[in-house]
């Protein structure tokens, strides 16, 4: 019994011996985890390590390279190898790229001016950047979206900085503009009209040829910088978050534009007085159009800044292939006659895939939506000035003014929220077009209403009035101004005291001018004889006041505001209708950009 006591306690004793060895054994096991756990955590976080999962092969791709500048290829520019930062830089070369096209028509008009240029040598300085740009478009599409984009958009921005440095070259080393005395236009008896005779313009032709070579380059780079680089950015983002990516993107170019025109016409201010007291012709000259030449070195450097880290770009950026597998999950929207079907890298494989495109009717009419609104741009960008000068009697510089301050605003505030509101609201095909026959009717309804907005014409003597009686309707030459010797080759305008505007001061009769309190005024005016009369500080009779006429015309804030208006609603469907395009052809998405760019 005693022993049987004896085994039980030893028995008890030592499951306590084992209980305690495993309960060391348990605590000493739970400290070594906790400092495995611990440390290698602490690790991750000082180091700033990520964690390494294994990685879904789907999600890799062969054509996803890092970013580097071939073998130069460094982790810690790694963080910049992504669609955003590409989007930046595209966005810097573009803006440069649209000060570009602003400071060319700027100085495109000087040119014409002073070289008196004749209407095909103005076409061709117009019009060669397009023609340019459509006989490379094909090639760059071709080429272009079989290889590295990225590094074909570098290279266009080297070509949007030689394009700079070609028009500063010809401001800086051609004469352009020319001081000259401008005469009054008054009334004088026995004044002769002078007749242009065959003047000899030094350096004309090799300037003209300088500023078409200009141009040839500019649209040349264009091609890549909206063929290319706009399919790369939809390629590297899903299709629903597509739209304000490509917004962001398409403003840049409205938005340069608009800073370009600012710049351009700073530029026109000559600093005469600086000018004069230089030493020397070619010193002078050059002082004079410094705006010029400077303006186009500075809109030359940005592309440069934008080429070596373009270069540094891959094919595909990380997760292209993800996104692409994610779009082919999506339902399909292709022509059954592409669908799985490569291009083959040949003529008879574009052509073959240019015609199918052609023969597809949703393709063709966004392509011909695009067509029609650049077409509106421009016509709206030409003849509102026009109409501002003839309907409201404004002067050619106030028109030309109001015409940018609407046209350009209207156009990045449509065409960014047209972005914007298909992709907050995630629109699917058929749901933009709904939103582009939607706002194409309403401002379609807008401009039809501008037609409504009328304001009283002013009189004109010679244009819609005879000179009381005096003169004929369609001249503007009467008794009272028919030995003055007017000419119709400047148009400065004139408000007479009977309120009647005049072609000039000339066709008014006006004898005599002064400058009053900063403004024109012009005495002695033989055409002007009924009206109210005023008299200046030296007692003298003012008869008429440089400028238009007042016609006291209420409703021109109404016409700006159905315009403006209109603007922003027929540029709303800008950004979903090149979606669209990409969306049903991805396989020819760069030959549907390119159609439609070509046309």
């Amino acid at each position: 019994m005693a022993q049987d006591k004896k085994k039980q306690k030893d028995a008890v004793k030592q499951a306590q011996v084992v209980d305690r060895d495993e309960h060391q054994k348990t605590t000493e096991y739970r400290k070594i985890g906790a400092y495995l756990i611990t440390i290698p955590a602490a690790k991750k976080k000082f180091a700033d390590i990520s964690d390494k999962t294994k990685p879904d092969p789907t999600d890799n791709d062969s054509s996803e390279g890092p970013f580097g500048l071939g073998p130069l290829v460094y982790p810690c520019l790694q963080r910049f190898n992504t669609i955003e930062c590409f989007l930046t830089l595209y966005f810097m070369l573009t803006l440069s790229h649209g000060m570009l096209y602003a400071l060319v028509d700027l100085s495109l008009k000087i040119l014409v001016s002073q070289f008196s240029a004749s209407n095909s040598e103005t076409f061709l300085m117009d019009f060669s950047d397009y023609f340019a740009a459509f006989l490379v478009s094909m090639f760059v599409a071709h080429f272009g979206g079989r290889g590295n984009r990225a590094k074909w958009v570098a290279t266009a921005s080297i070509v949007t900085g030689l394009s700079a440095i070609t028009f500063a070259v010809l401001f800086f080393h051609y004469e352009i503009i020319k001081l000259s005395i401008v005469e009054e236009d008054l009334c004088k008896e026995g004044k002769k009209t002078k007749v242009c005779g065959s003047n000899v313009i030094p350096h004309k032709s090799i300037s003209i040829s300088l500023f078409i070579f200009g141009q040839c380059l500019h649209g040349i780079a264009g091609v890549p910088i909206y063929l290319l680089a706009l399919t790369f950015i939809f390629d590297h983002v899903p299709t629903l978050s597509s739209g304000l990516y490509i917004a962001i993107a398409d403003a840049a170019l409205t938005v340069g534009y608009f800073l370009g025109y600012l710049l351009g016409v700073k530029s026109f201010i000559l600093p005469v007085e600086e000018a004069m007291q230089a030493v020397g012709h070619v010193q002078r000259f050059r002082i004079l159009q410094s705006g010029w030449w400077k303006s186009f070195i500075f809109v030359g450097s940005i592309p440069f800044f934008t080429t070596l880290p373009l270069f540094c770009f891959p094919s595909n950026l990380p997760g292209a292939h993800k996104i692409r597998l994610e779009k082919s999950k999506e339902p399909s929207r292709v022509d059954r006659r592409l669908k799985n079907k490569e291009i083959e890298p040949n003529l008879k494989g574009v052509l073959h895939a240019t015609w199918c495109l052609l023969r597809n009717p949703l393709v063709l009419t966004q392509i011909l939506c695009n067509v029609t609104e650049s077409v509106t741009f421009k016509a709206s960008s030409h003849y509102l000035p026009l109409y501002l000068q003839t309907q409201f009697v404004m002067t050619p510089k106030s028109a030309a003014m109001l015409t940018g301050i609407f046209i350009l605003p209207g156009c990045i505030i449509g065409r960014f929220f047209g972005g914007y509101i298909v992709d907050k609201l995630q629109m699917n095909i058929k749901n933009k077009l709904k939103f582009i026959t939607t706002v194409s009717v309403i401002s379609i309804v807008l401009f039809l209403l501008l037609i409504s907005v009328k304001c009283e014409t002013a009189k004109f003597p010679g244009i819609n009035e005879n000179y009381d009686g005096f003169g004929m309707i369609g001249s503007l030459k009467a008794p009272c101004n028919e030995k003055c010797g007017c000419t119709t080759s400047a148009y400065n305008s004139v408000c007479g005291r009977d309120e009647k505007q005049y072609f000039s001061p000339c066709f008014a009769g006006c004898h005599a001018s002064k400058n009053l309190r900063k403004e024109k005024v012009y005495y002695n005016c033989s055409c002007i004889i009924q009206g109210l009369t005023t008299a200046d500080d030296e007692g003298q009779y003012i008869d008429a006041i440089f400028g238009t006429c007042n016609t006291k015309c209420l409703s021109l804030p109404l016409f700006f505001a159905f315009f403006f208006s209109a603007t922003i609603f027929s540029n709303l469907c800008g950004i979903p209708t090149f979606i669209i395009i990409m969306e049903i052809c991805p396989c020819t998405n760069i030959f549907c950009r390119n159609i439609s760019f070509m046309l």
